[in-house]
């Protein structure tokens, strides 16, 4: 495996991706492994009869939040991908609930999410390690700031552990 990029320094990121990048574990391409081993062993663990479940009125369900980290993963990884290969777009932002709503999650079956979930980390990794030295400082603009590529890796990450560690918390009790 190769080496793992240092956690970014906080001009490589907008302000509000902070926590995400300190709940990272390192080294980071490690640490992402981990973390879809510890969604898959989490995910086995929900009953069917939970799958559809909400904490509270207004918030995800089971499904949809596993839809969300799908989604949220897709779009931070096709970013890191533009930006390693310097393209220079300005990438917009999107709405999560927007695409919670439309993603279908809550019509799908839980096992099905996590088989996907299983597929787009695998190929987060796989891009992640195509990276030499030199790609993890290249920069682009989403959202109207400016990333660096490494960032965007350590953002995926903290934001994976972080939607993990709530449906731990607050859905399966």
């Amino acid at each position: 495996m190769p080496d793992s990029p240092v956690r970014p320094r906080e001009d490589e990121f907008a302000d509000f991706y902070g926590p995400y990048i300190a709940a990272a574990e390192e080294p980071l391409l490690r640490g992402l492994e981990g973390d879809g081993e510890a969604w898959r062993a989490l995910l086995a663990t929900v009953p069917p009869d939970r799958e559809g479940y909400r904490y509270a009125d207004g918030k995800w369900s089971v499904r949809e939040v596993v839809g969300h980290v799908i989604d949220a993963e897709r779009m931070f990884s096709v970013r890191t991908m533009a930006f390693a290969r310097g393209d220079r777009s300005h990438f917009p932002s999107f709405d999560e609930n927007a695409y919670a709503a439309a993603s279908g999650a809550d019509l799908r079956t839980l096992a099905d999410l996590a088989e996907e979930f299983s597929a787009v980390r695998a190929a987060t990794l796989l891009l992640l390690k195509s990276f030499d030295e030199g790609t993890w400082d290249r920069r682009g603009v989403a959202s109207g700031y400016e990333f660096t590529v490494r960032s965007l890796a350590w953002i995926i990450a903290g934001h994976s552990r972080h939607h993990r560690e709530v449906l731990a918390e607050r859905y399966l009790p």
